[in-house]
């Protein structure tokens, strides 16, 4: 495992330490530059209208599309050290 997955994890793993939720749009972020460092770009079908969540989080995530992996595991890293700040 090399050096940025192992910060990227780590990272993951240092965001349940936060004192305080962060609000939505940052969430949302989070979750969308997340799954663009682990999985790559957006796949599966977007959630039904109604499930505003799922539908929110789809569209954050497929805004990254396009971006690398490594780029969107350095921004996640870089997030969720400012947070803890």
């Amino acid at each position: 495992m090399n050096d940025l997955r192992r910060e990227f994890e780590q990272a993951a793993s240092d965001i349940k330490r936060l004192g305080e939720r962060p609000d939505n749009d940052t969430l949302l972020k989070l979750y969308a530059l997340y799954k663009q460092g682990l999985d790559g770009d957006v796949h599966g079908s977007q959630p039904g209208f109604f499930d505003f969540v799922g539908t929110a989080k789809h569209e954050a995530w497929a805004q990254l599309r396009g971006l690398p992996q490594d780029d969107a595991m350095r921004q996640y890293i870089s997030l969720v050290r400012q947070l803890l700040d």
